[in-house]
């Protein structure tokens, strides 16, 4: 009998034990899903991020301009930042919600300290710094989003669109051209890695437009100045 109680005891602490492995290993793959963060890279998630503060800060500088800026163009641009920001936003927090790659929730010291900045100029002064602002701040966006895309896709693309201000007005910059044409991601065989750069490749052409307008902008407002 005094063996038989032994065993049971010992049956009875192994099946707890095996029950509490369980539940961690259960609560464990809630947390990071099938393909949580622990099998996210720090290239994806970085790159998650930084695309999220753009984002971000786009939507509020776009709003500060819609609301401020004395040139037209350089309202519609501000708006068109909002909007297209906006969408590209949730895209992307669809993209993260998908892997557990945690997103940030403001914006960071640069972009806040451009917002204090801005914020505080008038006229054809925060016109002006805020498009040369535009123009910087796309090509780092550009940077990112290129080095997720099929190098000779990409070759073609911008070889196809890419124009100047020089040449083209703001208004002469044909949005639905730009946009309808596609880029294709980087192929690569880590999931993740591959959603992380269909939305780059998606977001692309939206943003390269955005690049194009800002220079065309920029180049006409400091020709203004100088006239």
């Amino acid at each position: 009998m005094k063996r038989i109680a032994i065993f049971a005891v010992a049956a009875m602490t192994t099946f707890g034990i095996a029950c509490n492995t369980d539940r961690r290993n259960t609560a464990d793959n809630s947390a990071v899903g099938t393909s949580g963060s622990k099998d996210v890279s720090r290239g994806d998630r970085d790159f998650v991020h930084d695309v999220a503060i753009a984002n971000m800060a786009e939507i509020e500088l776009g709003k500060l301009a819609a609301g401020r800026a004395v040139n037209e163009e350089v309202k519609r641009f501000g708006q068109m930042m909002v909007d297209d920001h906006t969408a590209a936003a949730g895209k992307l927090k669809t993209v993260a919600t998908a892997h557990n790659i945690p997103l940030p929730t403001e914006i960071d010291d640069k972009h806040r300290d451009l917002r204090e900045r801005l914020s505080k100029l008038q006229g054809a002064e925060f016109d002006r710094e805020y498009m040369k602002a535009m123009v910087d701040g796309h090509e780092g966006v550009i940077d990112k989003l290129e080095s997720r895309i099929d190098k000779e896709r990409l070759a073609e693309y911008k070889s196809k669109h890419t124009t100047t201000g020089a040449r083209n007005a703001p208004d002469q910059i044909k949005e639905e051209d730009i946009k309808v044409d596609v880029v294709l991601p980087e192929k690569s065989d880590d999931r993740v890695t591959m959603a992380v750069n269909k939305f780059a490749a998606d977001a692309y052409p939206v943003v390269f437009t955005h690049q194009q307008k800002a220079k065309a902008l920029d180049e006409t407002l400091r020709k203004n100045t100088t006239n």
